[in-house]
């Protein structure tokens, strides 16, 4: 995949070159830079300044194999300040050295960069830990001693960040104890910002309450939702690829594009979240933030720049003309994994898993066809699908385009020949995949067949992506918000899923569909009806 690139201008010695004698020695080179680099990067890392972070729920498993790991990576990569600070808010009664051999633990269990004792000792060195219970004032009057004593001792400024890393119906009583504790408001000289998981509500109605308190304690520019998908470097490499290539933008619309698949699939079950996705389900809990936000990236006009308020504003005209379809029982389908094989072992239905209700009717498998309402894409249906126990775990944006309005071949050459497509595979595998026709070599005749082209991040670059979380993390220490969606994004999205979710709501069970297949037979049938298949990834 190619970048325009814009010159800059450096010095270099070319001894070997013929030079005029009205030249200086050493003449200016031209040196090609990626104008979508952050111009910071360009000479200088990012680095966060004086600053601490403080985990609620840091003892969960989204701390333990994600957050913790992602601080010690952005340390060991010298993005953090020598004096950062971390401090772990549960119940455990630990002191702040058993505290620390928890970090260490699950820090060299997970990290993605080698583990340094010199980095591990820096990093511990601000690490705290404040027992108590999101009830407990007293225990929120401990850590704002602790805070205080960062900026005393560590020199973290009064900069703090506070994640969220609890169920949402803890949200509003956290932020009201932080508030009470004069832990919440920022002001001129210093910081203070939250960060929250998603979901973000279960519907706009609550979403719109959620705000409501959040926005009472924090000011919206220091509240941060987070979507770790928007994190992750495929997700970005979208914007590269759609407008840093001239090749793209003149098909990316109407004219060529047929229809978008995107999919995220999961291989595992509920894996111990019983207690969470039991009454959420797969829409709300993957559809209504991650899949939305992705067809808000492949949609989007192109932004005035790559600043938050920029991409925010072209997002927002996505979600806004996003139209529902007449005919939801047509249009959207819902399913529920019953046992079967996945891989070579064999896995009980939903209803059977432990914790789980077994009346329940909560969806493991959600698709919802969506148009948008725009010049651009008036025609071209947007085609969203999640679900737990599929075939393999995958997440892909396919854009299929129209096939060609004439083939001047005979019907035996091209039989097999299907759609073009661009798919940016966002995980595991990240890179982006064109699909498209060619000869067969061999032979006098001309038979045509598809293949692929792939470019595949692991091989294309020498440098490891690094974690969506580190990204994420490192863009809350710096106050840069461009990837974490906004209230009026949250409440859009709510919209959009609502009346699909309030129309399941009066059809009883979910289609069951056997583990380790793609899928219940009414979401083949949704898309046959507008004559198209789903890609099998």
């Amino acid at each position: 995949m190619g970048i325009t690139l814009e010159p800059m201008t450096t010095t270099t010695n070319t001894a070997d070159a013929t030079q005029n004698a009205s030249e200086p020695k050493d003449t200016p080179e031209r040196e090609w830079t990626n104008p979508l680099r952050d111009p910071r990067d360009l000479r200088l890392p990012r680095i966060a300044g004086p600053c601490s972070i403080v985990i609620f729920g840091v003892t969960g498993d989204l701390s333990r194999k994600k957050l913790l790991p992602a601080i010690y990576d952005l340390a060991n990569r010298g993005l953090l300040p020598p004096s950062f600070g971390l401090t772990g808010f549960a119940r455990r009664d630990w002191s702040e050295d058993e505290f620390r051999e928890f970090v260490k633990k699950n820090v060299q269990e997970h990290c993605r960069t080698h583990f340094s004792e010199d980095t591990w000792t820096q990093l511990a060195e601000g690490i705290r830990f404040v027992r108590g219970t999101f009830e407990d004032a007293d225990a929120f009057e401990r850590l704002s001693d602790t805070v205080a004593e960062l900026d005393r001792d560590r020199g973290t400024r009064g900069n703090h960040a506070f994640y969220m890393s609890v169920p949402p119906r803890d949200f509003p009583l956290v932020a009201k104890q932080l508030s009470n504790c004069g832990l919440a408001k920022s002001d001129s000289d210093a910081w203070r910002r939250v960060i929250i998981e998603k979901p973000f509500g279960h519907d706009l109605e609550s979403a719109k309450r959620l705000d409501t308190v959040i926005s009472e304690v924090f000011d919206e520019d220091s509240v941060f939702r987070i979507d770790h998908y928007l994190g992750k470097e495929t997700v970005q490499n979208l914007l590269a690829l759609r407008f840093a290539n001239t090749m793209y933008e003149p098909i990316w619309n109407a004219n060529y594009v047929d229809h978008v698949q995107i999919t995220m699939a999961e291989d595992i079950g509920v894996a111990g979240r019983a207690g969470y996705y039991d009454g959420i389900g797969a829409a709300r809990d993957v559809i209504q933030n991650h899949l939305l936000q992705l067809m808000a990236l492949t949609a989007m006009e192109e932004p005035l720049s790559f600043k938050a308020c920029d991409l925010t504003a072209e997002k927002t005209k996505v979600l806004s003309a996003v139209k529902l379809p007449k005919d939801l029982g047509a249009h959207t389908a819902r399913g529920q994994y019953a046992a079967g094989w996945q891989g070579s072992h064999e896995v009980v239905g939903y209803l059977e898993e432990q914790g789980i209700d077994p009346d329940s009717t909560t969806e493991t498998y959600a698709a919802i066809r969506l148009d948008v309402d725009t010049r651009r894409w008036a025609g071209v249906p947007f085609y969203l699908r999640t679900g737990k126990r599929l075939g393999r775990r995958v997440t892909e944006i396919a854009v299929v385009f129209k096939r060609a309005p004439h083939l001047p071949f005979d019907s035996t050459a091209t039989q097999e020949l299907g759609k073009n497509a661009l798919v940016i595979r966002v995980q595991p595998y990240e890179g982006i995949t064109l699909r498209f026709g060619s000869k067969v070599p061999g032979g006098t005749s001309m038979e045509v067949r598809d293949v692929s082209m792939d470019f595949n991040y692991g091989s294309s670059f020498t440098e490891s992506s690094p974690e969506a979380y580190e990204r994420l993390i490192l863009d809350v220490l710096l106050g840069d918000p461009p990837l974490f969606p906004t209230t009026r994004e949250v409440d859009l999205s709510w919209k959009i899923l609502d009346p699909i979710e309030e129309f399941w709501s009066t059809l009883g069970q979910p289609e069951p569909y056997r583990a380790g297949t793609w899928g219940p037979a009414q979401a083949a049938e949704m898309l046959a009806r507008d004559g198209h298949r789903w890609r099998k990834p």
